[in-house]
């Protein structure tokens, strides 16, 4: 069997996805694990566990910002298991030292004050202009997915972050279908690291989507679907 896996970013949850669950369930058969404070070895084992236990051999993989980095992880893993893959608002290399220190001074304080404070911290960087001035039922939203994250999970994934591998040497031999996907106002991995991103896979084609930022499926729900519908149509 063949379906669709969703990977979430951080310190979200898979309901990020529920707009994207809705539309595509009943097209083909659908997944979205849940790996908030696992490593990204752990995580890549469950996502290849639930595939299994679905009986879905084959899938492509949407990841976004954390779930791009488990969609290199799983190809490291089990790249028999890649129809194609998209890649929306993320990055193929690892964190800088600053950006390192900065994931660890988070994760202490996260351990210290719980995360009620990480929506002040992480949506202004998260969300585009557009949806900060004219979408409140965004901010809204993303702010409650935040809130429903565990600290001690939180926690857990800021460390796998800060200590992820490079993927960067991964990108020539990843011969698959791809697609990869970027907020036009998404100033974490804008737009010029995607067409970088694109250029280095041997498959790929890269789209912006307009008035969204880093979490670009909430932001431009119909833009984001509709360039997963045509690489869908493309790729099955």
């Amino acid at each position: 069997m063949r379906g669709l896996v969703f990977l979430h970013a951080f310190p979200y949850n898979p309901g990020m996805w529920e707009g994207e669950l809705r539309h595509f369930r009943g097209r083909l058969p659908v997944l979205a694990p849940h790996y908030l404070g696992l490593s990204l070895p752990q995580a890549a084992e469950k996502v290849l566990k639930e595939m299994d236990e679905a009986g879905m051999e084959e899938a492509v993989f949407v990841g976004l910002s954390m779930g791009g980095y488990l969609i290199f992880e799983l190809w490291r893993r089990a790249p028999e298991r890649f129809l194609g893959f998209v890649l929306a608002d993320t990055r193929a290399g690892p964190d800088t030292e600053e950006a390192k220190r900065n994931r660890h001074a988070l994760r202490e304080r996260v351990l210290r004050e719980g995360v009620g404070f990480l929506p002040e911290v992480l949506l202004p960087s998260h969300l585009g202009r557009t949806t900060q001035a004219e979408r409140p039922e965004v901010v809204a939203r993303a702010k409650e997915l935040i809130l429903q994250a565990s600290p001690e999970a939180v926690a857990e994934s800021l460390k796998a972050l800060a200590e992820r591998p490079d993927s960067t040497p991964l990108l020539p031999g990843m011969r698959r279908p791809a697609l990869v996907l970027v907020g036009e106002e998404d100033t974490l991995t804008p737009p010029e690291e995607a067409k970088r991103l694109a250029r280095a896979l041997p498959e790929a084609r890269a789209l912006i989507l307009p008035e969204a930022g880093h979490l670009a499926n909430l932001e431009n729900p119909k833009a984001f679907r509709t360039a997963l519908l045509g690489f869908l149509a493309e790729t099955f």
